[in-house]
């Protein structure tokens, strides 16, 4: 495992991070009990991983307080983690300035820590991103003099978000929706890099599409389902056209989390696991690094064939 620098403060992080949305969630993933979701970080831990990236409202605070329990024994100073603000524990959504503390504190008592590594702003409406007109970036430099965090960031879809954060305030992180299909991210990467922001990659397999297992006769429920037949259609269309990069040594999946680390500037991949089977496979993506002619040939291949099908999330 590789590890890479973060935010000042913090200890490097691996570059494959544990998404934990999957913890405590019931609905949109297969059952999991609180002692296999436990068992699941515990594994990340022996693995290699120590960066776990969670939110108050994945599985309403269960997550939060499912990985507050399995790190209690962890050294504190080992690992990182980061959570999110905007999207609450009770399922509601709150952007208001005056709702960031109580969030933290939240966030605090659910994972039982004194400090967080990092608070990110959870995918805000773009008039929540210029520090020049919005009280929060204050409200986050005193949680920092306070101890309390380490940084704080934002988690954007897209490179103009990016660029105007990253202007307009002191932010040290950005979450970034990030992958073969979704590759606009990186042209606020070069930004990134000069002033010094760390980037999470995240949904770098494409909610699913990128581990080569849908095709245009596959059928969603829950949250997927916000995906019509075209667009369907269109995903199968691209993934059919990537399928040979599956091969004796490596798999789609592993060729899309290399991908994203292909890039100087991300710091961590966060691909979900709800087993150690996944978890693994995750991992073993770093045993083979992408050639710099591979990397430049998906990013033709985004721009010649990705950008105009202008593809939902």
């Amino acid at each position: 495992m590789k590890y890479n620098h973060y935010v000042d403060g913090c200890p490097l992080v691996s570059e494959i991070g544990f998404g934990a949305w999957q913890l405590g969630n019931n609905i949109d993933w297969s059952p999991m009990t609180d002692e296999e979701a436990i068992a699941l970080v515990h594994e990340a831990l022996r693995q290699g991983v120590n960066f776990f990236d969670t939110s108050p409202n994945y599985a309403l605070g269960n997550s939060e307080r499912l990985l507050g329990i399995a790190l209690k024994k962890v050294p504190r100073d080992t690992i990182v983690v980061s959570t999110k603000f905007g999207h609450h524990s009770d399922g509601s959504q709150n952007y208001d300035a005056k709702a960031i503390r109580a969030s933290v504190v939240g966030s605090l008592q659910r994972l039982q820590m004194d400090y967080i590594d990092s608070v990110l702003i959870h995918s805000p409406d773009p008039k929540y991103l210029d520090g020049n007109l919005n009280e929060h970036y204050e409200v986050f430099e005193s949680l920092k003099k306070e101890g309390l965090i380490k940084a704080y960031g934002a988690s954007l879809e897209n490179s103009k978000d990016m660029i105007t954060f990253m202007e307009t305030t002191k932010g040290q992180v950005i979450e970034a929706f990030f992958n073969i299909l979704h590759q606009d991210a990186r042209f606020a990467f070069d930004l990134a890099i000069e002033k010094g922001v760390a980037i999470i990659a995240k949904i770098p397999l494409d909610s699913g599409w990128l581990s080569g297992k849908y095709n245009k006769k596959s059928t969603f429920e829950g949250i997927r389902e916000r995906w019509t037949r075209e667009d369907i259609e269109k995903r199968s269309m691209l993934v059919d056209q990537l399928r040979f990069l599956s091969n004796n040594l490596t798999t789609l999946p592993q060729v899309a989390i290399n991908y994203c680390l292909s890039y100087e500037a991300v710091s961590t991949v966060i691909p979900g696991a709800k087993n150690t089977k996944q978890l693994e496979a995750n991992i073993k993506a770093v045993q083979q690094p992408l050639d710099a002619d591979l990397v430049q040939w998906l990013e033709k291949f985004y721009v010649k064939e990705v950008i105009g099908q202008k593809l939902v999330w």
